[in-house]
């Protein structure tokens, strides 16, 4: 609905001089805010209201508001007696809006405003809080543990059990990647985040070392912080390079490890391991001959350090080859059925 709707607006006579048609607020506020965290010009027009409206009992402001001394009814007016409240008199009133929007409320003033027949109140919109980017993450947390505790599939799930799900949900995304398909990887970036958010929840009930997603985003700020230094600190980084070394650096100090191998997931995919084993070998500025054998699992590690000298990914450029060999496969079926 226009915020600046007038009598003008509406075919009704003109307003009495000063405008003083009264003013009709809609107040919405986030869930995913702290109650009581409003804004300024929220708190302003509830302080000079002359009627402050709720229909939900249960509105989680409402305890704010009394405290701040803020009167409201719990009562669910029709659009009709907003209207006449507030235009004779020039009053303002105030609808705190329920989960549901108060789209019965908002229908009626829509048909009364429409009508051409109505002197109507000035009506506006109002935020009282506004959602910060990420808030919908609030929302899936807030999900799954609804279904941690209430389905009997979710609720009984362990590490273990959802492992190879994270792998699956991983290649899908990369797939989608190279695929090019943005609605598929949006959905795809939504199943991974899933699982990160399963695993923290399953980990919130360890009864020995119990941690929650708060905890996981915790740490992963923490170390995002600290290989940063360019940006959050008094380091330099001018180019890729440097801001490489940076992190380099500074996971070489925080794992402490004994050899650059260390960490490195032997469970991946073959030629990602190689790859991955060439680089730090690389990175570290050790000449290691490739060890002596026959068969095909040298020739392959072969070709993996040096596609990873070259800057190229083994991995996705084998599945390139084998998604044209796969098209290829395709083809001859349908060559062979004609």
């Amino acid at each position: 609905m226009n915020a600046d709707a007038s009598a003008t607006d509406t075919g009704a006579g003109a307003r009495p001089e000063g405008g003083g048609t009264g003013r009709l607020v809609l107040l919405t506020t986030s869930h995913r805010v702290a109650p009581g965290l409003l804004s300024w010009p929220a708190w302003q027009v509830l302080r000079a209201a002359d009627r402050v409206l709720c229909a939900d009992a249960e509105h989680p402001q409402l305890p704010y508001l009394a405290e701040a001394g803020i009167e409201a009814e719990i009562a669910a007016p029709a659009a009709r007696e907003l209207v006449d409240y507030c235009v004779p008199d020039a009053r303002t009133a105030v609808v705190l809006t329920s989960a549901d929007g108060e789209s019965a409320l908002t229908d009626g003033l829509a048909r009364l405003a429409g009508s051409g027949r109505e002197t109507m109140p000035d009506l506006e919109l109002l935020p009282g809080s506004y959602d910060l980017p990420g808030a919908r993450l609030l929302d899936l947390v807030q999900v799954m543990d609804r279904i941690r505790a209430e389905c009997p599939w979710s609720s009984i799930r362990t590490h273990a059990d959802l492992a190879k799900y994270g792998l699956e949900e991983a290649y899908e995304m990369v797939e989608a990647i190279e695929a090019g398909d943005r609605e598929e990887l949006r959905e795809e970036l939504g199943d991974v985040l899933l699982q990160v958010v399963f695993h923290a929840r399953i980990a919130q009930d360890d009864p020995e070392e119990p941690f929650s997603i708060d905890d996981v985003a915790g740490t992963i700020v923490e170390k995002l912080l600290h290989r940063h230094p360019h940006i959050f600190g008094e380091a330099d980084a001018e180019t890729p390079e440097d801001v490489k070394a940076h992190w380099l650096r500074t996971k070489a100090e925080e794992k402490r490890r004994g050899s650059v191998t260390e960490g490195v997931p032997l469970g991946q995919p073959g030629l990602a391991l190689a790859a991955k084993l060439a680089s730090r070998a690389r990175t570290a500025g050790l000449e290691v001959p490739l060890p002596s054998g026959e068969g095909i699992g040298y020739e392959l590690l072969a070709l993996a350090v040096r596609a990873e000298q070259d800057g190229v990914d083994p991995e996705a450029a084998l599945r390139a080859a084998a998604r044209a060999y796969r098209d290829a496969v395709i083809a001859a079926e349908g060559g062979a059925a004609g």
